[in-house]
């Protein structure tokens, strides 16, 4: 048992160290204009919403780059399967939610009860109130991407009538345009 106690921790455990002013001062804001020069560096397509938020699609998935916080410091790419599967599948979902979240660092997973059916989401947030450089914020949106599509693929494997049918949904979308 240990002798631990929470309660006996100052108040001001975690208040922000007073930090040297130096070249990490200097750091740039994190924006919706550099979030876009990335996308557009990489060759990205994304739109932007009538909030202003960027979002675009990778392998049919949705995924937004949002900025929120007072000061819009903290930056969330968040993601949505493509797919649904109906509400008694809740349970499978949630078991594979949770071993993922469990075993992996990136991305926080959830899922969501929508329209009457299960809609999956990812989300990786950052604070960046200090700011950031073009390399980091470059690596938080790789990051983001590439390990919220390898979650969608889990989710793929496991419901493949879901992407039959989100696909055949998709052409024919595509064929009234």
């Amino acid at each position: 048992m240990s002798n631990f106690d929470p309660a006996a921790l100052p108040a001001a455990a975690f208040e922000p160290l007073n930090e040297p002013a130096g070249p990490m001062a200097d750091l740039p804001q994190v924006s919706r204009e550099r979030i876009a020069a990335i996308l557009d560096a990489r060759g990205y397509k994304y739109g932007i919403d009538a909030d202003g938020d960027l979002g675009g699609r990778w392998d049919d998935h949705v995924f937004f780059f949002l900025l929120l916080g007072k000061d819009s410091e903290y930056l969330q790419v968040r993601g949505r399967w493509a797919r649904t599967v109906p509400t008694d599948e809740l349970g499978q979902v949630l078991v594979l939610v949770n071993e993922w979240n469990a075993d992996r660092i990136w991305p926080k997973v959830y899922a969501r009860l929508e329209n009457d059916a299960v809609a999956v989401y990812t989300e990786h947030s950052v604070d960046y109130e200090p700011g950031l450089t073009d390399r980091q914020l470059d690596q938080h949106l790789g990051c983001a991407i590439s390990t919220s599509l390898a979650f969608f693929g889990a989710l793929d494997e496991r419901y493949p009538e879901a992407v039959a049918e989100s696909k055949a949904e998709i052409a024919r979308m595509s064929a009234e345009q």
